[in-house]
């Protein structure tokens, strides 16, 4: 099993200190703790109300640019009048973008970004049953954040396209997984074979799960992380959050809003329970044996089966 790939850079609270020095220097007295260190970034808590994340390595890296490229243009670009203009200036809101970007230095080999700190906890980090506060929030912002992308959107090979794509990666990760496969290949050939979307392509965050949202102490929505998989094309794919972050009753809430604002047919929500199968075969594979992921991938596949009425070993929660 692939563990977290190791990172390409050492990064210090000296070093980012010194980065912001350079760059940023009315933000260079600021306190600075590190915080976490995830698949592809490093975060720093700057102040108190700043984070300041940098890619770990180069793949990484190339995100960090997607994001500062076209999340800015993405949320300038927003309608600001008509009747759902309100309600999508309101939900957009969640949407922790770069507030100012870094450039490559002598002492750090890529562009990295300041963005607003959210009060709040990793979604990881909260139970199951306590997170359907944020479905209603989180379908908000999906409704917001998925318009009409225009021709020169960024295009994610792995993200946002046909289903069939994926189908040889799904067979390996299931291959590689110590679990009773066989449910879940028969599930997933159904979903697979779900009628394409044949609407325009919508922007797509790309990624949109749990340990990408904040969610405040009440347990509603503070924030939406990581949008360097920022990308166009069948929503299914961020509608997959229903399974990716939800249990049963949250995923209800989170369809019931979105088909209320936007109808939106069996075969879409079937394709969006294919990329959560995708993405939490991925998560499941490509983790260390105690990380977050492989906990969250295997929490996916579950819900993913409950809902088709079987169960992996060890029950569905």
């Amino acid at each position: 099993m692939a563990n977290r790939l190791a990172a390409e850079v050492l990064m210090t609270a000296d070093l980012v200190r010194e980065l912001l020095g350079e760059q940023h220097p009315d933000l260079a007295g600021l306190p600075l703790n590190a915080v976490a260190e995830g698949w592809d970034n490093f975060i720093f808590r700057l102040g108190s109300d700043l984070a300041v994340r940098l890619p770990r390595r180069e793949a990484a890296a190339r995100l960090a640019r997607n994001e500062q490229r076209w999340l800015p243009r993405l949320l300038s670009d927003r309608p600001d009048d008509g009747p759902q203009a309100p309600a999508q200036a309101s939900a957009l809101r969640f949407a922790a973008a770069p507030v100012r970007s870094g450039e490559p230095s002598s002492s750090y080999p890529w562009h990295w970004s300041i963005t607003r700190w959210a009060e709040g906890t990793v979604a990881t980090r909260v139970p199951l049953g306590d997170r359907p506060p944020a479905a209603e929030d989180l379908a908000d912002f999906v409704l917001a954040f998925q318009q009409p992308a225009p021709e020169d959107a960024p295009y994610n090979p792995v993200r946002g396209g046909a289903l069939r794509d994926r189908d040889s990666a799904l067979h390996q990760r299931l291959a590689a997984l110590d679990l009773p496969i066989s449910g879940l290949l028969t599930l997933w050939q159904e979903l697979r074979d779900q009628p394409a979307w044949d609407g325009p392509s919508l922007w797509l965050h790309g990624d949109l799960h749990a340990a990408n949202l904040v969610v405040a102490p009440d347990k509603r929505l503070a924030a939406v992380l990581d949008f360097g998989d920022l990308g166009s094309g069948d929503p299914a794919t961020d509608l997959a959050a229903a399974w990716l972050v939800f249990d049963r009753y949250g995923r209800r809430v989170f369809q019931n809003r979105i088909n209320a604002a936007r109808p939106t047919s069996d075969a879409t929500w079937q394709r969006a329970r294919g990329w959560a199968l995708c993405i939490g075969a991925a998560m499941a594979v490509h983790s260390d044996d105690d990380s977050v992921f492989k906990t969250m991938g295997h929490q996916v596949l579950r819900s993913v089966l409950v809902d088709h009425g079987t169960r992996l070993a060890g029950g569905a929660r």
